[in-house]
């Protein structure tokens, strides 16, 4: 497969990276920080274009921000990014997992949805048909039980490890992703609905309906949602998406746009001034990692 943004050299160099890299680091959800200028040293070695454009990148986020660290590169990584960086830190129960009927929301949208009973839970292919709704449930109960635990953690250091012990337990960290991912199918269900009702909508619901694969909600889970943490990950209008579906501003830095206008963008791109912002960096909109320890300057 042809890679847009990264030469042979470059391509090369990161598969001898992965050997050298012992096993046992990869199977860390979120590694632990190092610093940022250390790792776009360690990365982007090379003289060609792209390499210079990632260190120029990495430059100007290390204004903002000291370390990095690392998420694990599977097809959930945009979930799993924006997850952690919510929860390191939540202080607070967002509101929308204080409703009551929360936990209602698979049996709901099951009986107004049939089609909703071909959603694809990871590793559980051979499951009957209309035990769905009891296990995202779970995963839905699951997801408020954690953020609530989190949020009330004081502490900043206490706080980063509970997140840390998150995301070393592979089965409630998927079943996470699993919440996610029905979180974004209700949302897309909303924006549907609100358009054909006539409200509102902001524009990337009109682009997420306008792809032949995901003219409806029903083809954007089979097509789209179905295939996030299988066989593919989050794509740009998608990225809206979950932004919404947890009402948080995703402000990502994609280093490859380096001195354009795209550069920093924010998902929405005309967020509510209420929403919390989390800060995620990309090389190259498929992969994000995770910036924090934010320079003092930028906080004051």
């Amino acid at each position: 497969e042809e890679d847009m943004y990264r030469d042979a050299e470059e391509i090369e160099r990161e598969k001898i990276l992965l050997c050298e890299t012992s096993s046992s680091e990869y199977k860390l959800s979120v590694s632990p920080e190092m610093d940022i200028m250390e790792y776009c040293r360690k990365e982007w070695r090379g003289n060609t274009p792209a390499a210079k454009r990632m260190r120029k990148g990495y430059e100007a986020v290390a204004q903002k921000f000291a370390s990095i660290r690392r998420v694990r590169g599977d097809n959930y990584c945009a979930l799993r990014a924006t997850l952690f960086q919510a929860l390191s830190q939540a202080t607070q129960l967002p509101s929308w997992l204080q409703s009551e009927d929360f936990a209602m929301l698979p049996e709901n949208l099951l009986s107004k949805y049939d089609w909703i009973k071909q959603w694809q839970l990871k590793q559980k292919l051979g499951r009957k048909m209309g035990d769905i709704s009891d296990e995202i449930k779970e995963y839905l109960i699951l997801l408020r039980k954690k953020w609530k635990n989190i949020s009330e953690i004081k502490g900043p250091i206490e706080k980063q490890e509970a997140c840390d012990k998150l995301f070393k337990n592979e089965e409630e960290e998927y079943s996470l992703y699993e919440a996610l991912k029905f979180l974004m199918l209700n949302t897309a269900i909303e924006l549907y609905n609100d358009d054909k009702n006539g409200r509102r909508v902001p524009v990337f619901s009109w682009l997420l309906f306008a792809r032949d694969t995901s003219s409806n909600p029903c083809q954007l889970m089979h097509n789209h949602l179905n295939h996030i943490g299988h066989s593919g990950g989050l794509e740009q209008v998608e990225m809206f998406l979950l932004a919404y579906a947890l009402q948080y501003t995703i402000q990502v830095f994609r280093l490859y746009k380096y001195s354009t206008d795209e550069f920093i963008t924010l998902y929405p791109n005309d967020p509510e001034e209420d929403w919390p912002v989390v800060t995620l960096i990309t090389e190259d909109d498929r992969h994000y990692n995770i910036p924090v320890r934010m320079c003092q300057e930028t906080m004051l």
